[in-house]
């Protein structure tokens, strides 16, 4: 890895939740539910992806743009996981509550970019 996970919380978050949803979709795959898992698989690996791209930005406004980005993907991913739910796919709400912690600390780290502009 090119950057230390045990250094940054967010990255170290989005990684482990992207292997998650990646043992999930892999589940869900088995059950025929190919639509849910691609969907799922799209979204929730893009938060990691995008906050390991947003570490080589151009500059704090593309900084910004990234997690931005990975924030969207965060909340489309939520919608996903909601509806495995409500579906009986998933049995735990701990997909959800990682979630969350990915989503207060995307929106810390872009609310304190944004004022040191």
């Amino acid at each position: 890895m090119t950057y230390n996970q045990a250094d940054n919380p967010i990255l170290k978050h989005s990684f482990n939740f992207a292997i998650e949803i990646l043992k999930l979709t892999d589940d869900l795959q088995e059950k025929r539910k190919f639509t849910i898992a691609n969907q799922l698989s799209r979204s929730g690996t893009s938060i990691g992806a995008n906050v390991y791209e947003s570490q080589s930005a151009e500059s704090k406004a593309d900084f910004i743009h990234k997690l931005k980005i990975a924030a969207k993907e965060a909340e489309e991913t939520k919608y996903w996981l909601l509806i495995c739910n409500d579906m009986g796919y998933i049995k735990s709400d701990k997909l959800l509550l990682d979630l969350e912690v990915i989503c207060k600390i995307l929106g810390k780290i872009i609310s304190s970019s944004k004022n040191k502009i």
